[in-house]
């Protein structure tokens, strides 16, 4: 069984997000039709009962559970019980009819946010529950290492089949412009497009600009996605644990923000200054995934960063109508 050759539909939990379109676009690429997708209007995934008939229904034979409520350093610390309640939700609801419908194979996706906020860098899937997380998105990092728990939970008990793959910081198209409630990278082209657009001579970045982080394109993701998919139940087993079943994806490289922010100035073309402000939140000091246990399994990303942003930031001038309305915020 194969993650593009599996007979059966296919359900794309969370296909209108960054994440959930890729694996949606990397699905269809591979010839697959029979997938199936529900906006949040058809399918509340925090409603139980209407999840439960949604799967008794449809009666899917692979679940991409992409998705979920996400957001950055700000908006993870303004409405951790929203990012706390809908996650955990939205994934207990899913896996659990998973597990009743009788789905031969789930992929959950969770963040490197799971890990210690001082693990030891690059960061092992061992690393998981060895020390205290990083306050600022603690409620979201629980949620994620619960999802992880139950496929795991699901799977000793009742000798199913369900994966769980660890992304380390996502970007791409698709991705969340709003300065007040997005990721380092779509903040930052959005803030230095501005910038561009106007003639400013600085722009400003939260935090030090010191920490290290690893970037991955999502269809880097979406082809890791179903790569682990395809893998067989034998080879999956011999390269996980039953209660540390989790895989890191990632490039395994990594860069300051600093760095991230001049590179983000070079692609868009704006010649002012990079100001730092220390008095923001930093976060994590330093966030690499340890990703030799996915290479062990025969993948690894091919879209280098700089190509990336230029790849992301096009979409971004493609798409500036739909996105217009929305320029709020720090970074």
């Amino acid at each position: 069984m194969t993650g593009a050759g599996t007979q059966g539909p296919i359900y794309v939990a969370g296909h209108r997000g960054m994440v959930g379109a890729a694996i949606l676009r990397a699905l269809q690429a591979a010839g697959r039709q029979d997938i199936l997708t529900r906006t949040h209007a058809e399918l509340d995934l925090t409603d139980q009962a209407a999840v439960e008939a949604f799967f008794a229904e449809q009666r899917p034979a692979q679940v991409y559970l992409a998705a979920a409520r996400v957001g950055g350093i700000h908006a993870n610390d303004s409405y951790p019980a929203e990012f706390i309640y809908q996650n955990l939700m939205i994934e207990a609801n899913i896996i659990h009819a998973a597990w009743r419908q009788g789905v031969e194979r789930l992929l959950f996706l969770g963040s490197s946010c799971i890990y210690p906020r001082l693990a030891e860098q690059p960061m092992a899937e061992s690393a998981l529950l060895t020390g205290t997380l990083e306050p600022t998105n603690e409620p979201y990092a629980i949620a994620k290492i619960a999802g992880i728990k139950l496929c795991e939970s699901y799977n000793r008990q009742y000798g199913i089949d369900f994966r769980s793959v660890m992304p380390t910081n996502l970007y791409g198209p698709g991705d969340n412009f709003d300065l007040a409630n997005s990721h380092v990278i779509p903040a930052l082209l959005r803030k230095v497009h501005q910038a561009k657009q106007t003639g400013a001579a600085e722009v400003e970045v939260w935090g030090s600009g010191r920490p290290r982080r690893e970037f991955l394109h999502v269809d880097d993701m979406a082809a890791a996605c179903l790569h682990v998919m395809g893998l067989d139940r034998e080879t999956w087993r011999d390269h996980t644990d039953p209660r540390c079943s989790h895989i890191n994806v990632g490039t395994g490289e990594d860069v300051t923000i600093a760095e991230l922010a001049r590179a983000i100035a070079d692609v868009v073309g704006f010649d002012g200054q990079i100001r730092f402000d220390p008095a923001k939140p930093d976060g994590a000091p330093r966030k690499l995934l340890d990703v030799s246990r996915l290479r062990a399994l025969g993948w690894q990303a091919v879209i280098g960063l700089r190509e990336g942003l230029k790849h992301t930031y096009d979409w971004f001038l493609n798409n500036q109508d739909r996105l217009r309305g929305s320029l709020k915020g720090e970074v």
